[in-house]
């Protein structure tokens, strides 16, 4: 079920910092309460190969993001504790010593059930033990939601395990909701700030494209 356009789920969900702090984070009261965006990325599991350089890449673009009013939260469906052992492993030991953003551990599984984002590819009741099976991993894809000051998302997008996301079409992307809510315009293909966005009708998009 897509959430563009729809509220974030108003949810509660523990979280880890680097300092061993333990704490709630509602992802929908970060964006309102303090008049910011949210850029929450998932990701499948701590201690793991491509996980960690996403991570790095988040905590390395964070200045940009910060100048974007953009606060950025990862998460997964580890807990707590494994986060922080992951936090205190050096990053040539494959951990992310240095992240310094809030990591979510939905390790009940509340939050990224009601998104839908799972590695759950069936689920079957076993009579005889009167228990449902999982097949899959039951640990997230690479979600990624950039939530409004409004707490409304506008952009939600999956990538499969294996494939790594690229940081800077989300500083891309955050510049064209930017444009849009301060201009009111609309922004073409490839657009980048600095180059020229339509005005939202017939006659912008013309001018536009006899201008390029």
């Amino acid at each position: 079920m897509a959430l563009v356009g729809k509220k974030f789920p108003d949810l509660n969900v523990d979280a880890m910092n680097e300092m061993g702090d333990t704490f709630k984070v509602n992802v929908l009261e970060e964006a309102v309460n303090k008049k910011k965006k949210v850029l929450l990325f998932w990701y499948p599991k701590d201690f793991t190969f491509v996980c960690p350089t996403e991570l790095h890449a988040f905590q390395e673009a964070l200045g940009e993001f910060e100048k974007r009013n953009t606060i950025v939260i990862g998460a997964s469906c580890d807990t707590p504790e494994v986060h922080f052992a992951w936090l205190n492993t050096a990053k040539d030991n494959g951990g992310i010593e240095g992240v310094t953003y809030p990591i979510l551990a939905d390790s009940n599984r509340n939050l990224s059930s009601i998104l839908g984002i799972l590695d759950i590819t069936e689920e079957t009741y076993d009579e005889a033990t009167d228990t449902v099976q999982v097949e899959g991993d039951n640990v997230t894809y690479r979600a990624t939601y950039i939530i409004d000051e409004e707490g409304t998302v506008q952009h939600e997008g999956i990538n499969n395990m294996p494939l790594g996301r690229n940081v800077q079409e989300f500083l891309r992307l955050i510049d064209a909701l930017t444009h849009v809510q301060e201009k009111g315009e609309v922004c073409p293909a490839n657009w980048e700030e600095g180059k020229d966005a339509m005005k939202p009708n017939a006659k912008g998009t013309a001018e536009y494209l006899a201008s390029h």
